[in-house]
């Protein structure tokens, strides 16, 4: 962001669970690297998900509300957690993240899956299909399709059957919603390879034969990005038998939603995954791991997720590449010595993990870890 000297605003908003925690670490990375770099921000800290219904009964109270849209950015850490799953379903933590992407208007989650070479170990997938790590771009559409369309359920009739009860939710797309999110993404893979996967389920669903035809109109634009069409069954098929055939990857709300996390699986673990959603008032920056209330409290949840979407804060909304890189070099240093959270099958805390990232951010590329 370039507007003279003012200070971006960065609305923090820790969540639940290891959330409060993997956010710490996140914000310690971004203060070294905002030392290092001359950087200036302002935080402000707000309730969300659970914490803001035990707090003002609600998970996206107005006040975080009018935060997030006078903000330029917001970290946000994972909400949810037993203690609320039995409430009414506008009381959900969860029903904050739909408001909230609603609110902001940010339509293009971007989701790097990334193996780096260290960890390549630690993928599910045969050696020889990963060597060498992986490095693969999401760019799923955010506010549309089914998540978002008209829902109902239709009770049955006076005297029938009580198993003719149904439900229907109406997926919808206009050619203007895909034409915006497929931009995103061919913008990123003309930055990186030149080669772009656009998933559908053209041969069954009418948006999906709206979504190819339209992005296919978007590439024209495009000449010197390479477009495959390919459908999510098959895009998931290959992800698994040749995830190095992908480079950015675009695909609508549900398809989307399905495929990073088998891309999170691929690479071992969810708390290596971070996201960011564009296109909005602010860019949303998020790991995409869950609360995980059985280990919170206990320092030792992976905050890679939440420092590398600090990386992306840093490129997308500070518009500092050198900043970004620096961080994402470190947190490949701290990996490759072998200082590894719990769920990589190391020792290290949260906290820990997040310290001797901020002295590698700090100290640049001059020395080892």
């Amino acid at each position: 962001m370039n507007e003279g000297h003012r200070r971006p605003v960065v609305v923090v908003l820790p969540g639940d669970g290891i959330g409060p925690e993997v956010t710490a670490a996140g914000l310690a990375v971004l203060a070294s690297a905002a030392k290092r770099f001359g950087l200036e921000y302002t935080c402000r800290e707000m309730p969300f998900g659970g914490r803001a219904v035990d707090l003002e009964g609600e998970p996206f109270p107005e006040a975080t509300r009018r935060a997030c849209l006078e903000a330029d950015a917001v970290l946000m850490g994972a909400v949810g957690g037993p203690a609320w799953d039995k409430l009414p379903a506008e009381l959900r933590p969860e029903r904050g993240l739909l408001a909230i992407r609603r609110e902001l208007g940010a339509y293009a989650n971007v989701r790097p899956i990334r193996l780096p070479p260290a960890l390549v170990r630690l993928s599910p997938l045969r050696p020889e299909i990963v060597e060498g790590g992986l490095d693969i771009v999401f760019v799923r559409e955010l506010t549309g399709g089914l998540y978002f369309g008209p829902k109902r359920r239709i009770p049955p009739a006076a005297g029938e059957d009580p198993a003719s009860e149904a439900a229907e939710d109406v997926m919808r797309y206009s050619a203007a919603e895909v034409r915006r999110v497929a931009e995103v993404a061919f913008a990123l893979a003309a930055g990186r390879s030149g080669r772009l996967v656009s998933v559908d389920k053209e041969n069954v669903l009418a948006c999906s034969r709206l979504w190819r035809e339209t992005v296919t109109r978007v590439a024209e634009a495009w000449p010197r990005v390479a477009l495959e069409h390919m459908y999510v069954d098959n895009c998931a098929m290959q992800l698994v038998k040749n995830p190095r055939r992908f480079d950015v990857i675009l695909t609508e709300n549900t398809f989307g939603d399905i495929l990073t996390d088998l891309g999170g699986a691929i690479v071992g673990s969810l708390g290596l995954c971070p996201s960011a959603s564009l296109g909005g008032r602010a860019g949303l920056y998020e790991p995409v791991h869950g609360s995980a209330p059985d280990i919170a409290g206990r320092g030792t949840a992976n905050p890679v997720g939440s420092i590398l979407s600090v990386a992306m804060m840093l490129r997308h909304t500070f518009g500092r590449e050198d900043a970004a890189r620096a961080v994402e070099s470190a947190v490949d240093r701290v990996l490759t010595a072998g200082r590894l959270t719990a769920d990589l099958g190391g020792s290290v805390g949260t906290a820990e993990f997040g310290r001797y990232v901020a002295e590698e951010v700090a100290r640049g590329d001059n020395r080892g870890v």
